[in-house]
């Protein structure tokens, strides 16, 4: 089998992705190009890699067996490269994804928490959703990821091998509205009340709902501004232009015109922050930034 670096990368993207329009996009390629590379690439292994599906393409069981083998052939490429151009740092890197809002309180706190030990970790990190981090993750684009989820909890994904995942933290679901406004001076809210107001939803995709709006809510919700940006939808809800949803554990961080409400006349809604990486032994530096964000959690 002759494989070259491009392919391989071709192939870790795909996986990444999720499609190989994505892919395309990303790597600066056409897609007639990434198709090419990955007819090339099956051709090489003598075997289908790719499965294309209605919601995207997904790798087949030698499609993972090969990116298994390409992410440390791609990892040796690339420390080779630095070495050879002297842009090889003295910290070892550890690459860090996370889920948008979780940026905003643990990522600080872990940081620092590294940063008091010394020098020698180099974290790189990304936001994404769930989906799109587990992805990253199977490709070897970064090392460790926190995930969230919702009930019923299922696993992360359905791929073989299994993920190492433990959970970090619980945290609850609460409502974030104006402290002026429709629901001055509350703590609680009832779920009734939130069938008319105006919500502040992150736009769907193919793999997340809706977000931002109360999962359940009897009616049809009245969505008024969608964002993926975390403080837009606070500064929306500061200055009195509707209601999302927050976890609780952001509320160190919130702005001070946003009140936080306990939804009553619905079952409370828990959300899991999860630790994921490959499985097996980790290495010592991917184990102390694990270690990190479980001790800031």
């Amino acid at each position: 089998m002759d494989f070259s670096s491009t392919a391989l990368r071709v192939l870790r993207q795909v996986a990444e992705s999720g499609s190989f329009t994505a892919a395309a996009a990303r790597l600066g390629y056409t897609q007639s190009a990434i198709s090419r590379q990955a007819a090339a690439l099956e051709r090489g292994a003598g075997s289908a890699l790719f499965e294309r599906r209605p919601d995207g393409v997904r790798l087949t069981p030698a499609g993972l067996t090969l990116l298994r083998h390409a992410r440390a052939i791609l990892d040796s490429v690339e420390a080779a490269e630095q070495e050879l151009t002297g842009s090889a740092s003295r910290a070892d890197p550890v690459r860090l994804g996370l889920f948008p809002s979780a940026g905003a309180v643990l990522l600080p706190a872990v940081l620092a928490r590294l940063a008091a030990v010394g020098p020698r970790i180099a974290v790189t990190s990304r936001e994404g959703t769930t989906p799109r981090l587990l992805r990253a993750l199977r490709a070897g684009s970064i090392d460790l990821a926190v995930l969230t989820s919702r009930p019923p909890h299922r696993p992360s994904d359905g791929e073989s091998p299994r993920l190492h995942v433990e959970t970090v933290e619980e945290t609850e679901l609460l409502v974030g509205a104006p402290a002026v406004g429709m629901f001055t001076g509350r703590t609680t809210v009832h779920v009734d009340e939130l069938v008319d107001a105006p919500w502040i939803g992150a736009p769907p995709s193919r793999s997340e709902p809706l977000l931002g709006v109360w999962p359940g809510l009897p009616g049809r919700p009245r969505v008024v501004h969608t964002t993926s940006d975390w403080l837009t939808k606070l500064q929306l809800v500061a200055a009195g232009f509707g209601v999302t949803t927050v976890p609780a554990r952001m509320s160190a961080v919130l702005p001070h015109a946003v009140s936080l409400l306990r939804v009553e006349g619905a079952p409370p809604e828990i959300r899991r922050i999860l630790l994921a990486r490959l499985p097996g032994r980790p290495a010592p530096t991917v184990a102390a930034v694990a270690g990190a964000i479980v001790s800031s959690a």
